[in-house]
């Protein structure tokens, strides 16, 4: 066989392993392109230990993970005595215009401030956190100003808020390495009011709503702490994970979907536990266990699902795999029960076009009827604008008509 024979035949197979070779690289690249993308880190919550990360000081935007600070700053205002849980806070202008999750409270209206701050944890109202930052410091901006200072007192040395909610604003930001730091913080400070974040609702004026912390509901031993979400840092958590003296934390920043977020940081927790120290044989903790201490006006967990759970409703979990969430977090769709009817009055090209309509048409709609809620359902590329809360066919249909009157389209369907 001549040389030019023999290389004529191993050529073909050459081209084929250049290729596959080719793909590995692209393939790698995708992967390491993720995982920029997506930063995440584990602590081990007994040592401080890092267990695992990656990009875990890559600057992203916070999202309502922000409002763990705003938090903070309320049970630090309550513990110095400077606020009551029964005080009122106005909700003003500013705070009522917010995009939702919100409490969709009129501006001057007042909250209590157990009411603001169940509606940050549970729904993360970012309505409630904007009251409750003008209610501490005058003003939402010098609020801001005072969760940045707080923040590098507590070691968050890469983060700078803008706002109390986390809604995005240009230099707001932080790290999945600072989200961590920050709910060891809110835990390790406030074992008693930490106690609050494993609730699965609460009750405003007379209605129940009802949380989206999915994780906590289906993965036993996650307890808290923080779910976050905006079309610019994508999907965000921060969880608590507690198995007999083992304890750690864990973050998870831009994940694609509120579902592979939660996956993902099922994953990680599983990974990472076994890996933990023992906390009993340490002696000491940076965390006290907020099981132990009871929360104000509120059963323990425990205690509260043994009673609760027999007659509950279904929840959010079990109702949805995947809330749709709009810009600030929380955003969900009135559940999806038979009998309900709701109305479309559009359906638009970018989610800053359906939150103006949704502002728009908002007190119209509520003046109709005042139980209606509003939210953004994303579709294909469009995002259709929708109040839900109609009985029947009649009180949807009696909306539509009132609504075409004021020159807006409206269709009504049954969910």
């Amino acid at each position: 066989m001549s040389l030019g024979f023999a290389y004529q035949a191993v050529l073909p197979r050459l081209r084929m392993a250049l290729v596959a070779c080719i793909g590995c690289l692209a393939i790698g690249s995708a992967d390491m392109a993720q995982a920029a993308e997506q930063p995440w880190l584990v602590l081990d919550v007994s040592t401080g230990k890092v267990l695992g990360e990656d990009g875990a000081n890559t600057p992203h935007g916070p999202a309502s993970l922000a409002k763990m600070m705003t938090l903070y700053l309320t049970f630090e205002a309550i513990r110095k005595g400077k606020l009551k849980w029964d005080d009122r806070i106005v909700m003003s202008a500013n705070a009522a215009r917010k995009v939702p999750a919100k409490l969709w409270m009129r501006g001057g209206d007042t909250l209590s401030v157990r009411e603001a701050v169940n509606a940050m944890i549970i729904l993360s109202a970012n309505d409630a956190a904007s009251a409750m930052g003008e209610h501490l410091a005058g003003s939402e901006a010098r609020f801001a100003q005072q969760m940045t200072l707080r923040a590098r007192q507590l070691g968050l040395r890469n983060t700078v808020f803008r706002n109390a909610s986390g809604l995005t604003e240009k230099g707001q930001m932080t790290t999945a390495r600072d989200m961590a730091t920050l709910g060891v913080a809110v835990m390790r400070d406030f074992p008693k009011e930490y106690g609050l974040f494993s609730q699965r609702s609460f009750v405003f004026r007379g209605k129940q709503i009802n949380g989206h912390n999915n994780l906590m509901y289906r993965y036993a031993g996650v307890d808290g702490i923080k779910t976050g979400y905006t079309d610019a840092s994508g999907f965000n958590l921060v969880s608590s994970f507690t198995d007999s003296n083992r304890h750690i934390v864990g973050v998870v920043l831009g994940g694609k979907t509120g579902r592979s977020r939660d996956d993902r940081m099922a994953e990680l927790l599983t990974r990472y536990m076994p890996l933990a120290s023992d906390g009993s044989k340490r002696g000491s903790n940076l965390v006290a266990n907020a099981a132990a201490v009871p929360i104000p006006q509120a059963a323990s967990r425990s205690a509260r699902i043994a009673k609760a759970e027999p007659q509950r409703a279904p929840g959010i979990a079990e109702l949805i795999d995947e809330s749709s969430i709009e810009q600030g977090d929380g955003g969900l769709q009135p559940l999806k029960t038979s009998g309900q009817w709701n109305i479309q009055i559009g359906a638009v090209d970018t989610r800053a076009d359906a939150n103006r309509l949704l502002g728009k048409a908002d007190k119209l709609v509520r003046s109709i009827l005042p139980e209606a809620k509003g939210y953004i359902e994303p579709a294909a590329k469009r995002f259709r604008v929708r109040f839900g809360g109609f009985s029947d066919a009649q009180a949807a249909s009696a909306a539509c008509s009132e609504l075409k009157r004021r020159s807006f389209a409206c269709i009504a369907s049954r969910m």
